[in-house]
């Protein structure tokens, strides 16, 4: 190229870069004026992912000058509500609110019809909680040590979650593996119904996140055992540990995080992590987060990305080692 042709030719493709760049600038600019956000709850309503989301709606609309909706579409731990967003167009105007079960979807379903890193683009990681593992208030279960003691006897002891695959599933299984004990997995098709039969009776067991339990725990209709981080919870400061009660080193911490469509414009997911950040730091919501038991965590995505990549590596050598299998 001769020195003559050189500025036009430079010229020429920063305006052809720039062309390429209007678009997507047009878009994260009129974002999000189009019409109301949707936040798709991937469990059905009366479980944490549904009342989460349900907490972050008004906030958020109050961030964007926007309405933002709920649409509660469960199923399958989760994985039927994240493939709905996975497909949806990336314009910024459907999300997901996920639990702890989309860090163990991709090892635990089969032909999962999205991929979990590919497809979906992590927004900003909510924040995490202990799991707990509560009784009816009539049980015969006073303590952990009971339950230990059931779960070492013919007859074991059976608990419910979530769904198969939850994390209440996969630490229940590592727990009893690991140290000998018998336990009966009974799965429920989200937090509702599990807690339901939780206070009715109908289940010994139930473990689900403090977010979940605590409102019964506080009502005195389910009685705390333990809780499955390495640390009390500050909501819940008299119930122990695993760890303390012989199971040192246990931890499995439940979470919940907004995703994205991947291929969505980068202004407007800098933009929705920006309203989610000043959202959940509003005193409003932040109390009614950390009044469920949510330590919130927020920041940018790229963290959000790093913590819900582990989760999946972690978890996924569970199902592997107890060749568990989804419902």
């Amino acid at each position: 190229m001769t020195n003559s042709f050189r500025p036009a030719f430079i010229a020429l493709a920063s305006f052809a870069v720039l062309s390429l760049m209007a678009p997507l600038s047009a878009v994260g600019q009129a974002w999000p004026t189009k019409q109301p956000i949707k936040l798709v709850a991937v469990f059905p309503p009366g479980g944490s992912v549904d009342q989460v989301a349900r907490l972050l709606a008004p906030a958020l609309s109050q961030q964007l000058g926007q309405s933002v909706v709920v649409e509660n579409k469960g199923g399958a731990s989760g994985s039927i509500g994240a493939a709905a967003v996975a497909a949806a167009p990336p314009d910024g105007y459907t999300f997901a609110v996920v639990f702890d079960s989309h860090g163990v979807n991709p090892s635990l379903i089969p032909g999962l019809p999205f991929d979990s890193k590919k497809d979906l683009s992590p927004v900003v990681l909510i924040g995490t909680a202990p799991m707990v593992l509560g009784t009816p208030a009539a049980s015969e279960f006073k303590t952990l040590a009971d339950v230990v003691a059931a779960a070492r006897s013919p007859k074991g002891a059976s608990y419910g979650t979530i769904g198969s695959g939850s994390l209440g599933h996969l630490a229940m299984a590592l727990l009893g593996k690991g140290n000998g004990l018998e336990f009966q997995h009974i799965p429920y098709k989200g937090g509702g119904p599990l807690m339901n039969d939780a206070v009715a009776g109908h289940v010994p067991l139930a473990i689900g996140s403090v977010f979940l339990l605590k409102p019964f725990i506080d009502s005195k209709r389910l009685r705390p055992l333990a809780v499955t981080t390495s640390k009390r919870s500050p909501d819940l400061p008299e119930v122990p540990t695993l760890a303390e009660m012989g199971f040192a080193g246990f931890e499995a911490p439940a979470w919940w995080a907004v995703l994205a469509p991947a291929r969505t414009p980068p202004e407007i997911m800098a933009r929705m992590n920006d309203a989610l950040n000043k959202a959940m730091k509003t005193p409003e919501l932040a109390k009614r987060l950390d009044a469920q038991g949510i330590d919130v965590v927020g920041g940018a995505p790229e963290a959000a990305k790093v913590f819900i990549e582990r989760q999946m590596d972690v978890w996924g050598k569970v199902v592997k080692d107890n060749n568990i299998k989804a419902d």
